[in-house]
């Protein structure tokens, strides 16, 4: 637990004037107060108030019917009481700091709350004996401004795994990697990815929350230091047309509580992967449809999943094979894990650790078989096999959620019918919608 004390002292020696007291919504995107840092120790206390309906918003600022967040609770508050273990200072905004909280509705912990999620299907761990340990890798684009769009920061293609001063001219990811050396944030490596403008950064890995937590201040740190530096960061799945798509990637393994053995291992197995691996496996590939609602939560989304773009298309399990829905990579003993390549960029980090676990879960718990590992290219199937295809529109994904009993419960039906009813709006605006590609396609010959 943080020392009060502690934070106390480090905020007179950085002089911190400001707190920004955020938590998580449904897109991802944080929410949050800035206070004055005198206020600390009544906010702990106390908390602040934030309107319920925060979580009926869609991305245009339009509040969805049917979440049961508005007006049907009369547009009520909810309280956010900060988690002091998360304080930390902001190297890029000058005398602040910011805290992430956990949320309150008449003083129990609001069941729809993305953090709160989470740490509920942590606890179904820990009552076997597990603690679920995840690292996230995250693909993003760097654009600039060109008058009339947006360029890619770096116009280079195919500078995959380089990281020098021709795709990063103004020096903004060396930046970045100095600002998480401050935070001590950690940053296992970066690098150009695949496609021009677009990078990777690979996070340490922790805790559950903790490993959520950090990739949420990072995804808000990237956007706030390059919209700083007049460049713009997204995480979305497909930002420019002709170019790919941005994944993130979710390494998960499971450790024992009180031994610190790591359980996704097995010295004897012909893969190095316990029984306890494989049905963890199998309940992630069990609910897949279900869990494509919140790994891949936009319209854009569905773009990325196409043969031959290192985004899952059939939802099969496979070694050390970035052709497959769940990836196992090579490094065994306290290395041994569970990769889901499925998620992109965009997506909150507190619910795709949720709903990865919470299927996992469910496959441990009924003792599901996961089946043999796919060998070769999974691109290269007909479909005639007999395995899924990844769902291909966010409409289908959100009504698998819906018609899942196991992740409606576990995930909470309140939040289930919010969100549903968030995403659905979403949808629905987007169909609607006349795209500059149809006025292209149509308008001169029709």
């Amino acid at each position: 637990m943080a020392d009060f004390e502690h934070i106390q002292q480090l905020i007179r020696e950085r002089d911190i004037r400001t707190l920004r007291v955020e938590f998580s919504d449904f897109h991802g995107v944080i929410r949050g107060k800035a206070v004055s840092i005198d206020r600390l120790p009544h906010i702990v206390e106390e908390g602040l108030h934030f309107a319920l309906p925060t979580f009926a918003l869609d991305l245009a600022g339009n509040v969805a019917m049917g979440t049961g967040l508005a007006d049907e609770v009369g547009y009520c508050d909810m309280t956010a009481l900060p988690d002091l273990d998360t304080f930390m200072v902001l190297p890029w905004e000058a005398h602040t700091a910011k805290v992430t909280a956990d949320l309150y509705l008449n003083d129990q912990p609001l069941p729809l709350a993305p953090r709160g999620i989470l740490k509920r299907v942590v606890a179904a761990y820990h009552e076997i004996g597990l603690e679920p340990v995840i690292g996230n890798e995250l693909e993003f684009f760097l654009l600039r401004e060109n008058g009339s769009g947006w360029d890619p920061y770096c116009n280079k293609p195919s500078m995959v795994y380089t990281i020098n001063p021709m795709v990063d001219p103004d020096n903004f990811l060396g930046k970045l990697r100095d600002t998480m050396r401050e935070m001590d944030m950690a940053n296992l490596a970066c690098a150009h990815e695949f496609f021009a403008g677009q990078y990777e950064i690979n996070l340490g890995h922790g805790k559950a929350v903790e490993s959520a937590d950090r990739t949420s201040n990072f995804k808000q740190m990237v956007k706030e230091m390059a919209a700083q530096a007049g460049i713009r960061a997204t995480f979305m799945a497909q930002p420019i047309n002709g170019s790919g798509g941005s994944g993130y990637h979710q390494h998960l393994s499971l450790v024992d509580r009180q031994t610190g053995e790591n359980r996704c291992y097995d010295a004897n197995d012909k893969y190095g992967l316990s029984e306890l691996a494989r049905q963890f496996i199998a309940g992630q590939l069990a609910h897949a449809p279900a869990m494509m609602a919140v790994l891949a939560p936009t319209v854009n989304s569905y773009k990325r999943y196409q043969p031959f773009t290192f985004a899952p298309y059939y939802v099969v399990w496979g070694l050390d094979n970035r052709s497959t829905y769940i990836r196992i990579p090579p490094e065994r003993k306290g290395g041994t894990r569970v990769e889901n390549r499925t998620a992109d960029g965009c997506a909150n980090p507190y619910l795709v650790s949720a709903a990865n676990l919470a299927a996992g879960l469910d496959g441990i718990k009924r003792g599901l078989d996961a089946g043999k590992p796919f060998l070769g290219d999974a691109y290269q199937m007909t479909g005639e096999e007999g395995y899924p295809l990844v769902i291909q529109k966010l409409e289908d994904a959100l009504t698998a959620l819906e018609q899942d009993e196991f992740m409606l419960q576990t995930l909470g039906s309140g939040f289930v019918q919010a969100y549903l009813a968030v995403k659905r709006q979403e949808a629905e605006r987007f169909r609607k919608y006349v795209t500059d590609w149809e006025i292209n396609e149509y308008s001169f010959y029709l």
